[in-house]
């Protein structure tokens, strides 16, 4: 079974910085894309980065080049550096990630995996 534990969350005053980590644990092959995700109360979940095996990055509109995602292959690890935070980017933060759990000549299994949730507060 594999599972996702985040870490990193917590209280932060404005302009401040944090890191999200996020690994993953189980019977699996390989770990395709990866991302983190928000949702704070009342709004939906909206992405907020993403990266692809290969290291590409796609953020959304309103990281405005302040945060950075990366990924440990070796380590089936995500990261999420959140700097220069504002009071509207408190929410929770769940990571994602699309799990390789078996592969065949003929046959590919994946499957999308979510993190527990790790809270965000940004307030002076």
């Amino acid at each position: 079974q594999v599972q996702l534990v985040e870490s990193g969350g917590g209280l932060v005053q404005p302009g401040g910085s944090l890191r999200l980590s996020c690994a993953a644990s189980g019977n699996m092959v390989d770990v395709d894309a990866m991302g983190w995700y928000r949702q704070a109360p009342g709004k939906e979940r909206e992405l907020v980065a993403h990266i692809t095996t290969g290291g590409i990055t796609n953020y959304g509109d309103f990281v405005k080049g302040r945060f950075t995602i990366s990924r440990d292959n070796a380590k089936k690890a995500v990261y999420l550096q959140m700097n220069s935070l504002k009071p509207e980017d408190t929410a929770v933060y769940y990571c994602h990630m699309t799990v390789v759990l078996t592969v065949t000549r003929n046959y590919r299994d994946e499957r999308d995996y979510w993190g527990q949730g790790t809270q965000v507060t940004v307030s002076s």
